[in-house]
């Protein structure tokens, strides 16, 4: 049986939050499509950081890795490469066209710019559309960035008109209780008929290892890739905790050396610094309390676990991370501070009153990983009958045909037999 081909696409300038969320995606669609369409599933996940091939890829899944970008005070950037960002947006776009032809996906997942980098993908979506039967959906985080900004953003894809023409429905990985960005003004209104809420991305994320890398009890702050965490970790680092309680501070992969290393020098006693652990759902799980950032995963895999949270939300480039944070403290859900007033001691009381609670999250909804597989059966179907009934045609054609066949060789039998006859008479 032929698999399902999806391809979930990810243009990653600043950090792993898009192709984390991507990866959870294509871990859930891996083991809950197939039960609900009765096909297996192959796909690719498109991405634009070498970090990615770290991850543990679901089976049947491969990686594209496109020459990197990454935001400047003017706008992208190649990352890596010298090049014009004039020579590197068409390169990227031929990679994206032979990518989605060469593989004929039958689903298409573009994570939160509908066209990419420049409108790098837009060229490739439009030809896939043409060349054969294909669903695509954007998926779009719960919170986009201030409607202002927003507003811009859509403008600059050429704004609902070229959404419908590209996509056939909007996933929002969030709860519309806690923020909803259609009513914020962050989603035009004219897209609201597409867009489907899934809930958050937060339960079912794969855990790995169940081992740790501190031992005892210990309280933790992540600030996600590290690429603008040094401000926070720098203040954890600093922060005393009680006896007999670790810290654990993950500075994130693309923290810079120097950052890394100054941490470590800084580090109070008891403090252990790492730029990644194998299991950042298994390390929140079993931690006392949880400091972070307000990144879309990071908060994502708090909210999946009872544990106590503070989030400083990043305060430059999105407004993202701050409109995140408010609204889920003002649900109940978790704490927040801003960077600019937090110190050691602030940090250490919250600690301390923190250690030996639990938040009660469950009434968020967090099954936004069970929801999408579901979404994407229900776009799916229609091409499955389509090929249903394409193959019961081709079938049929082959049985009539065979039955011409049947009947000619028993009209040449029986012309035999008579000829036959005449010969003996």
């Amino acid at each position: 049986m032929e698999p399902m081909r999806i391809v979930l696409y990810s243009h990653d300038s600043v950090g792993l939050g898009h192709v984390r969320r991507n990866l959870a995606l294509a871990h859930a669609l891996n083991n809950q499509l197939p039960g609900l369409i009765g096909r297996p599933v192959t796909g690719i996940l498109i991405t634009g950081t070498a970090l990615a091939p770290a991850f543990r890829l679901p089976e049947r899944w491969d990686w594209v890795l496109l020459p990197g970008v990454a935001k400047g005070s003017a706008g992208y950037l190649p990352r890596n490469l010298t090049l014009p960002m004039g020579e590197l947006v068409p390169l990227r776009a031929r990679l994206l066209q032979a990518t989605l032809a060469g593989f004929s996906p039958h689903l298409v997942v573009v994570d939160r710019h509908a066209t990419g980098v420049h409108g790098e993908l837009e060229t490739a979506l439009r030809h896939a559309r043409t060349a054969g039967p294909v669903r695509v959906v954007l998926g779009l985080r719960e919170v986009l960035d201030s409607p202002a900004a927003a507003v811009a953003e859509w403008a600059r894809v050429g704004g609902p008109r070229v959404v419908k023409d590209l996509f056939d429905a909007i996933w929002v990985y969030g709860d519309p209780a806690v923020h909803d960005p259609v009513a914020a003004g962050e989603i035009p209104f004219a897209l609201r008929k597409l867009i489907r809420y899934t809930g958050y991305l937060a339960e079912g994320r794969p855990s790995a290892s169940g081992t740790s890398c501190m031992p005892g009890r210990y309280c933790m702050t992540t600030v996600g890739g590290g690429s603008d965490g040094y401000a926070l970790a720098r203040v954890a680092v600093a922060t005393p905790v009680p006896d007999g309680m670790g810290h654990l501070v993950v500075a994130g992969p693309q923290m810079p050396a120097e950052q890394l290393n100054d941490l470590r020098q800084r580090a109070r006693p008891g403090v252990k610094v790492v730029s990644t652990v194998d299991d950042i759902v298994f390390h929140l799980r079993h931690a006392a309390a949880v400091v972070a950032m307000g990144g879309y995963n990071t908060v994502c895999e708090i909210m999946s676990t009872p544990v106590p949270a503070l989030i400083v939300p990043r305060t430059q480039s999105r407004a993202e991370q701050r409109i995140r944070a408010a609204s889920l403290a003002a649900a109940g859900y978790l704490e927040q501070h801003e960077i600019g007033t937090l110190t050691p001691e602030i940090l250490a009381a919250w600690l301390a009153a923190r250690f030996g609670t639990t938040v009660d999250r469950r009434r968020a909804v967090l099954d936004g990983l069970i929801r999408v597989p579901q979404l994407a059966a229900e776009l799916l179907q229609p091409l499955l009958n389509a090929e249903l009934a394409k193959s019961d045609r081709a079938n049929q054609v082959s049985a009539d045909l065979a039955a011409d066949q049947f009947s000619a060789d028993e009209s040449d039998a029986a012309a035999s037999v008579k000829g036959a006859s005449r010969v003996a008479v």
